[in-house]
């Protein structure tokens, strides 16, 4: 049993203990989170895949993403703005997805909104939150990995406000860490230090 700090994976390298339990976390770990990620499009994607997270493992998510994404039009937020009832029935009825109404119905709307933003703007407001790296200690192990921060409080009352749903707390933060607002690969990890 792992203590939370960070463990070899087959290759050697120490990895989040998190990362090793299957093979699409060691990739998607070492590849994609943490990692800054920018563009409308690209952070809609991201915020929708965090809310049809809730209540779910990540792994869940992960392994079902390019049929979210095949749903979902590539998250092109004016594609999915563009959705009708018949796409949102379409949607209840796809296995390759998570068939939750609410959740669905958040994405078409959140598409909707945004498309109401200028460009860049969804991108300038989510950056806006992010910490100053340098007053975050590289966490050691899990337990100094929190799961809400007033950054991502701030987050997702900005977004709320602007009609964004599906986005509290919790949610934002995870945003946050998988798009390199904040790095949270622990200490010594492989990860922490990859190049961007």
């Amino acid at each position: 049993m792992s203590d939370g700090t960070a463990l070899a994976g087959a290759d050697g390298g120490l990895r989040c203990p998190w990362a090793l339990s299957t093979e699409d976390y060691v990739a998607y770990h070492d590849e994609e989170w943490g990692r800054p990620v920018h563009g409308d499009d690209a952070l809609y994607e991201r915020l929708c895949l965090e809310a049809f997270q809730s209540g779910l493992s990540w792994i869940t998510i992960l392994r079902r993403r390019e049929g979210f994404r095949s749903a979902f039009a590539d998250f092109k937020i004016a594609s999915v703005a563009v959705f009708t009832e018949a796409d949102q029935e379409r949607l209840l009825g796809d296995p390759g997805i998570i068939r939750n109404r609410a959740k669905i119905e958040a994405t078409i709307a959140n598409a909707r909104e945004l498309t109401t933003w200028a460009p860049g703007e969804l991108d300038e407001l989510i950056w806006s939150h992010a910490p100053d790296p340098t007053t975050r200690p590289a966490p050691t192990t899990l337990t100094d990995v929190p799961a809400v921060t007033p950054e991502s409080t701030a987050l997702s009352k900005s977004l709320k406000k602007r009609g964004i749903r599906f986005v509290g707390p919790t949610t934002a933060y995870a945003l946050m860490q998988a798009c390199g607002l904040v790095n949270d690969h622990l200490e010594t990890c492989v990860a922490r230090s990859a190049p961007v």
